[in-house]
């Protein structure tokens, strides 16, 4: 997978973005300046019609083919702002040199224009395969007719011999049942929990249609030719056929003539399960590190109890880093969503040296982490919570300008303390600068390491400390770090 040097993704939203129609807008305006600190990538937002009109974040996928053009679910615009918005922010993030990846929902689909009676059976939560009583009669929103866009861009009208399952009767709301729909089997190219977790919310499509196939396959082309995209957030890939998947994107890199950046979302802390996948699709997708960022929740959860040697055990950054994405935080583990799996505010400078600083993986960074946070939403327990995410741009800022000049050649590691780590890169004939980097998760401390450039003075880039080291006549330092902190140190004749 092509992807810049050194590159960094931005996941330029989170789900408790206000629903005023203005990211758009605000990318368009910032584009220039997200470059200028060394962001060349941006994955934006569902940009389509979701059931919640302009209030949904996006993964309840109503249209795909409106992009904020049409009057439906309530609204012209989406969330985000209209069409031509959208486009215009595009254009204006690759103009400044920034690739655009488009979040891509297409497990399901949600808030359908009309009911239909139909047969199906219901099966357990906890065992898909397992049936629970005798077929019947439902009532199920599977009828998808956009009568506000009409048959433009697509004619192409749903029912329900276009979904296998879906969870609800509208016979009786009291019903959470999931339904197996009439003569409709899972797929078994999915992830096996629950016996089988092809099904995963609404109405869930039937990727063994032919008629599904070909018309995402079209709604695809049709996307990349309307936006221009560079490639693809893939959300909720371990409910979808990954035989789907290997042929959809053979087919819009071979529309395109271009290699389209693919990352995809199979949410396991689990690196087999990641493993399993990227074989059964020859590699032709990126992954999400998630065992890396459980990692680096249990670190910040566990302070200096947890053993940083540790810190990259079982990820994909460590096993299979060509292919890894990484990330500290997003939309779905930020607190009170579904996947809640928060990273410490303390800990967090150093996940991001780990994912900004390395020479494994395509790392991504988190808008709130950058921009801050403040919104309000019931959690686990029902209650209401108010929650503040501070923003992290003085630091964040400091690791990507060290990342764009030093982090470059050479990677010696120093994991040899539960406590303190570090590593050094020597740099390349392009980028001739040493840097090392020092992690504590406990008390400050220090450690002797390599950087190749013997008698040479460093600063800590990130101002934690304010002295120098010089490197002896073989090119090591005694750098140091203060306790639960970062300190990365470059050559001081670049300062």
């Amino acid at each position: 997978m092509v992807y810049q040097p050194n590159g960094v993704i931005m996941q330029y939203f989170h789900w408790y973005l206000p629903p005023d129609g203005k990211l758009w807008q605000e990318v368009t305006a910032r584009a220039k300046d997200l470059a200028n600190i060394g962001i060349t990538a941006l994955w934006l937002p569902p940009a389509y019609k979701a059931s919640g009109g302009g209030y949904d974040v996006g993964y309840g996928a109503y249209d795909l083919f409106d992009l904020g053009e049409f009057d439906q679910k309530g609204t012209i615009r989406t969330k985000y702002g209209t069409k031509s918005e959208y486009l215009t922010a595009i254009k204006t993030a690759q103009q400044t040199g920034l690739q655009v990846y488009a979040d891509v929902v297409v497990n399901h689909k949600n808030g359908g224009d009309e009911a239909e009676t139909v047969d199906a059976i219901p099966v357990a939560h906890d065992n898909r395969n397992h049936t629970m009583g005798e077929h019947r009669q439902i009532s199920t929103y599977t009828k998808f007719n956009f009568p506000g866009r009409g048959n433009k861009y697509s004619d192409f009208k749903w029912n329900w011999q276009h979904f296998d399952a879906v969870n609800h009767n509208a016979f009786d709301w009291n019903d959470h049942s999931i339904y197996r729909l009439k003569d409709k089997h899972f797929q078994t190219d999915v992830d096996p929990r629950h016996g089988n977790y092809d099904f995963l919310m609404a109405c869930d499509l039937d990727m063994s249609n032919p008629e599904v196939r070909e018309e995402l396959t079209h709604w695809g082309e049709w996307y990349l030719n309307t936006t221009g995209v560079n490639g693809f957030r893939l959300d909720a890939i371990k409910h979808i056929s990954f035989l789907f998947f290997k042929g959809w994107l053979d087919k819009m890199r071979a529309n395109t003539g271009k290699d389209l950046f693919t990352v995809g979302e199979y949410w396991a802390d689990d690196i087999n399960a990641l493993h399993w996948y990227i074989k059964n699709t020859e590699g032709k997708m990126s992954l999400f590190d998630v065992p890396l960022h459980y990692n680096f929740h249990r670190a910040s959860r566990q302070g200096e109890s947890y053993d940083l040697r540790q810190i990259l055990d079982n990820t994909l950054m460590q096993q299979q880093p060509s292919l890894a994405v990484t990330f500290v935080e997003n939309h779905d583990s930020q607190p009170l969503q579904a996947l809640e799996s928060p990273v410490e505010d303390w800990f967090k400078p150093l996940a991001y040296a780990f994912i900004l600083l390395r020479q494994e993986g395509y790392p991504c960074v988190f808008y709130p982490d950058y921009f801050g946070a403040h919104y309000k939403d019931k959690g686990r327990d029902g209650n209401e919570h108010e929650i503040w995410l501070n923003s992290h741009h003085w630091i964040i800022d400091k690791l990507l300008y060290a990342r764009r000049n030093y982090a470059y050649g050479a990677q010696y590691n120093y994991f040899d303390h539960p406590n303190t780590i570090g590593w050094t890169r020597l740099g390349d004939a392009e980028h001739p600068q040493a840097m090392a980097v020092l992690i504590s998760n406990s008390w400050g401390g220090s450690k002797w390491m390599e950087v190749g450039k013997p008698n040479t003075a460093f600063y800590d880039v990130t101002e934690h400390l304010e002295h120098t080291v010089t490197t002896n006549e073989h090119g090591w330092g005694e750098f140091s770090c203060n306790g639960g902190s970062v300190s990365v140190w470059v050559e001081a004749s670049n300062k």
